[in-house]
This record gives structure tokens, sequence and C-alpha cells, in this order.
């Protein structure tokens, strides 16, 4: 899954990698988490075969998705990811996976090895921009507040995460970018291509710092790497006496 990540990308860099028209000033953020407003990326009125890139749209959305049809999201759980494998055919994401499809701007995310807890801060090898597949949907209130809502489609892991987590966002390559976010002329059957693991050598991982578990916690040192303790070593077999 994916619960944490990064975005330090600034606007002009943002804009010149997506080809967006305009955007607003965002801040580096280093521990972005669930609830909390996220940047995507959605295409323009005008998207579609033949047309200009430069119409993608940025928003803010709340990281936790929720279904039109939920009549109160208090009785429903928050949903940050949705599994590609299922995604599809899913009733919380069917329509958003036809009709809104989204690119979630990053520099990076984090995971946590299940057998310690010990937090991994995993970045592209190469640095920069990376796009997660994202769908995004608008719930409407009874009293006709709107609240645009985002979750983070996830895969398989890579053979170079595995060993840290069984799963990984999807990234979504730049040359695919109008693929994914073409929801006119491309159904969701025609990018299955595109939700696949990311390759074996996309991202490097280091261990970092227990800061990160706390939302509060927002500076650069979070991705500082630390050096792990090694394993107490095995306590020595038990002797026996003769006697």
């Amino acid at each position: 899954m994916c619960g944490r990540f990064s975005l330090t990308a600034s606007p002009q860099q943002l804009k010149d990698h997506f080809d967006l028209v305009d955007l607003d000033g965002f801040p580096e953020r280093y521990n972005i988490a669930p609830t909390q407003p996220i940047l995507i990326i959605a295409s323009g009125e005008g998207q579609g075969p033949g047309s200009n890139v430069a119409n993608r749209r940025a928003l803010l959305v709340r990281w936790g998705f929720t279904p039109g049809w939920v009549k109160d999201p208090r009785d429903f759980p928050l949903l940050i990811n949705a599994r590609c494998e299922s995604a599809i055919e899913k009733a919380s994401f069917k329509a958003a996976m036809r009709h809104r499809r989204v690119l979630v701007p990053a520099s990076g995310f984090y995971e946590w090895r299940p057998s310690d807890r010990q937090p991994y801060w995993i970045s592209p090898q190469a640095g920069g921009i990376v796009a997660f597949a994202g769908v995004m949907e608008t719930w409407s209130s009874a009293d006709g507040s709107e609240l645009d809502t985002g979750a983070i489609l996830t895969v398989k892991a890579n053979a170079t995460l595995r060993a840290i987590h069984e799963r990984m966002p999807v990234v979504i390559a730049p040359g695919d970018y109008e693929r994914w976010l073409d929801c006119k002329t491309q159904e969701p059957r025609d990018v299955i291509d595109l939700m696949k693991p990311a390759p074996d050598d996309d991202f490097t991982a280091v261990p970092v710092s227990e800061l990160v578990n706390a939302v509060q916690n927002v500076g650069p040192q979070l991705q500082q790497p630390i050096e792990l303790k090694p394993p107490p070593p095995p306590p020595p077999p038990a002797q026996m006496s003769l006697f």
C-alpha cells in the first residue's frame, strides 16, 4: 500500500513536467498523510487524441476516496488506496476508473517493513518527479456542499521493494500520461497494461528514522538515511550438566 508520500518539487517544475497552464504556489511537503489535501493532475475538457496536453488541470483533493453514492462519509471506511487488480469492477471505484482517472505527483513514498515496522524512504533512482496512478470523486452532501476526494492505485511490488512490502503505487510513465488521463476514448480495459509494477531499477529504498511515523514531523530530516542496528546475536546453547 502507500500510506505516506512526499512532494518537494517546485510549482515551476510541476508545470513543466505535466504541461500545466498554471499552478498556484505549492509548498514542499515531506510527510503527506491520509485525509490531508494532495495535488492531483486531471485532464481538461478538451483532452483526447490530438488535443493540447496543456489543458491539464492541477487540483487539490482530500486523500481519502469517498464514492458519490455514500450518504455519510463518517460511516464509510477511509479509502486511501485502490488495488488495481479489482478497481475496475469494485463498486467503490468503478465509476471513477471509467470517468475520473488522475495522476498524483510525488517525489517518493514511505513504506514500513511489516516484520519490525522499520520505515523506508523510497524514491526514483534518477530523482525528480514521479506520477502515481489515481482516481478522484466529488462527494456531495445533502446540503449541497461538495468535497473532492482521491485515492492512489497500488500493484504488487517489484523485486527491489518486495522485501519491504508486498505492494507499491502504480507508477505511470511520462509517455503514458495522456493515455491514462484520457477517459473519453480510453476505457479502463484499454489502460490495464499501464497498471503494473515499476521496473526493478527505477526506485531505491533507504531506511529512515521513526520521525516519519508522526504526521507533525514534516522536515527534510525525514528522508535522511540511518544505519540499521544489526540484530542481536542468538543466545548461547544451554550446557548440559554431568551431575
